[in-house]
Formats: C-alpha cells, structure tokens, sequence
C-alpha cells in the first residue's frame, strides 16, 4: 500500500534526506550532499527562502518504508517578478515505480491547487537560484558543483502523469590545457578596442565585501530580463554567498567595468563535486582527510554564472570574462570545464560557449501541468 505523508517531524525530515543515498547507493555517478548541509537548507530558521514562501515536504511509502519524496512549494519573488501565479514542486525522488511517482505528484498538485495557484512547475529546488531541473541526457558523467543528477527513468515518471517541457537548461563541456589561440587573439582585439577593466575578487577582507556587493548589483540588473529569473533577497544572496566563499577561488571571480561603470562578472567555482564524491554525505576525520587530498586535485571547474548588464552585451566583455578565467584556471590544474546552465533560447550565451569550443553534454528540463478545478 502506498501512503503519502507531509513531513512534520525530524524523524520524517530525515528519512527525506536520507532516501537518496539509499535509492543511488549502487549508482557511481550520483554524487551526496552533506547531511549536515541539507538539515540546515530544510531549516526554516537557517534558509532564508521560507522568510517568503511557503514549503511543504512529502514522503512516500510503501509498506512503511521511504520509496519516494517530494516538495511543494509557493515562490513570490517568481510570481512577484513575472506576474504570474504559479506553484512549484522540488527534491523529486522515487524508486521506478509510476503508482508512486503519481501518488507524490499529486500531493504536490493539491498543495498547490488549494493555494489557487493556475500551474505547477518543476523540479525547482527551491529556485532558479539553486538547483533546478530534470536531468535528460547525459547520465554517463556525474553533475559538476550545485547540478543535480536523477535516474534515467525520471522523465518517464514525469511525462507519464502528464508534465510537459517548458524549458530546457544546457550544460556545455570544453578541455583545455592551454589558452584557446582564437580565444587569445579574440581577447586582445576586444581589450584594444573596448576600455574595459577587469578585476578578481580582491583577497583583502574590505574590499572583497565590497566586490560581493559589487556582483550582487551586477547580478540583479544582468538577469533581470532572463526567463524565468527570480531576483535573490539581499538575506539570500548573503545566505548563497556565506555557503560559497570558503569553496570559492577570488582568482576564478571577476568584475568588469568599462569607463568606470559596472559592465559584468562572471563566477566559475572549482568542482568541489570531486570531494564530496569522497566524502559520502559524512564529516568526521577520515573523510576531512580524504576531502583534503582530493582538494589538491581538482581538475574541472563550472563556470556557474555570467552577467553582462544590458547595455554592455554584444561588445565581447563575456569573451575577455573567458579569458582571464582560463589565464588564471589552467595554471591551477583545472582543464575541464561546465558552462551551465545556459537557457535553450539564450543564443548569445550558447554561441559564445560554442565560440569556445564547448559543446552540449548534459540537458536538463523545466515542466509544467496547468492546475484546472482550483478551488
């Protein structure tokens, strides 16, 4: 018998964290999080999502045991930003098995519906803003630094209940292990012709604070006009920025100015996935030694964000970005490298990671389900 139950107590929220590690526990290329990490982002008191939306956490089970899991969750910075009044589901896990499957989708459905809302849109882990999407290709390679990883049998479970794409989100891959000779001559022409400086995240604690205030501006106005963007509270962009600075590498961050103005940045983390592939979801000393000699050997990097403020794009400022991430990587050891995710209909982002050489290894997909009979 299958049974869906919300999460209302920390015995239920751990069998939702745990689950995973049991359904992938035989899959090599799923990477775990931190446990620690995830009780803190389901805490309402430490994530600072829930100080604007509404969330509700589900458990499947099937003869008593966890066999699937999902969230349903409300987004007024989305609906708020686009004018829209739409529902989101998230954190989707579920053996291969579509009663099941169906069984959470529609508890994240009534959830919804019964907020009024016209659609449900997923998977959404809280928001664009952090991991999202359905991962439909590319499950030979495992997910670089803040991408998820399901089963390839999830987009059967999605589209057999009736979900339909909505979006798809593309993850490019290049290897390098010197500096692209047309990407060299192409930054040279950009900086003679253009009078843009460009800056890594200063090592000076007062300065760095002031670069982070920097990039969240640049960040605001850059993504503004993006589908489906949703601006960050200033308490989540502090909340985002306090988890990634001690992972972050300041040589791997930029700032673009031209005349003085704000024009762009980009932000490229070094695949921390690499360590926490060693670390199985545990911190205690034989995985703190084990994540640190991994450290020493990162080879791939993700290129998580790039904005280029309106009236600065077209001008090559994201190549010259490129560059300077490659003159200041490669020299680390890291020769591989994630452009993700860029928007199927975002040509200039995809012709400029094409321009690199980089080619699509991974898509992952948006759905919706309109909500009819709302209350």
């Amino acid at each position: 018998m299958i049974n869906v139950i919300p999460v209302d107590n920390k015995k239920q929220l751990k069998d939702f964290i745990l689950l995973p590690f049991k359904l992938y526990k035989n899959e090599p290329n799923w990477v775990p999080p931190l446990i620690g990490d995830q009780k803190k982002f389901f805490n309402p008191k430490k994530n600072p999502y829930y100080y604007h939306s509404e969330v509700k956490l589900f458990l499947a089970l099937k003869d008593g045991e966890p066999v699937g899991r999902i969230s349903a969750h409300s987004n007024t910075q989305h609906n708020k930003e686009h004018n829209e009044n739409i529902g989101f589901f998230g954190f989707f896990e579920c053996i291969d098995n579509q009663e099941v499957a169906n069984a959470l989708f529609d508890a994240a459905f009534e959830w919804n519906r019964y907020r009024n809302f016209t659609s449900l849109r997923g998977p959404m882990n809280f928001s664009v803003n952090q991991d999202c999407g359905l991962l439909i290709n590319g499950f030979d390679f495992p997910p670089m630094i803040m991408m998820p990883y399901n089963f390839p049998y999830y987009p059967k479970l999605y589209e057999n209940y009736g979900l339909t794409k909505t979006m798809d989100l593309y993850a490019f891959i290049s290897e390098y292990h010197s500096i692209p000779e047309r990407v060299a001559k192409m930054a040279e022409i950009i900086a003679k012709r253009t009078n843009v400086q460009i800056h890594s995240l200063s090592y000076d604690k007062k300065q760095r604070k002031k670069d982070i205030e920097t990039v969240f501006e640049i960040y605001t106005r850059a993504w503004q006009y993006n589908w489906g963007n949703v601006p960050m509270t200033k308490a989540e962009f502090d909340h985002i920025v306090a988890e990634l600075l001690p992972i972050a590498d300041p040589d791997m961050v930029f700032i673009a100015e031209v005349d003085g103005q704000l024009a762009g940045f980009s932000l490229t983390l070094p695949n921390y996935n690499e360590v926490l592939k060693v670390m199985q979801g545990k911190v205690n000393p034989i995985t703190i030694i084990k994540a640190l000699q991994t450290k020493k050997h990162i080879t791939s990097v993700r290129v998580i964000t790039m904005g280029i403020i309106k009236e600065f794009q077209g001008k090559g400022i994201d190549t010259l970005l490129y560059y300077h991430t490659f003159k200041n990587g490669l020299p680390k050891g890291y020769y591989r490298s994630e452009f993700s995710w860029i928007l199927e209909n975002n040509i200039p982002m995809i012709n400029a990671a094409e321009k690199l050489g980089a080619k699509i290894y991974k898509t992952y997909r948006l759905y919706d389900k309109a909500i009819t009979n709302r209350k």
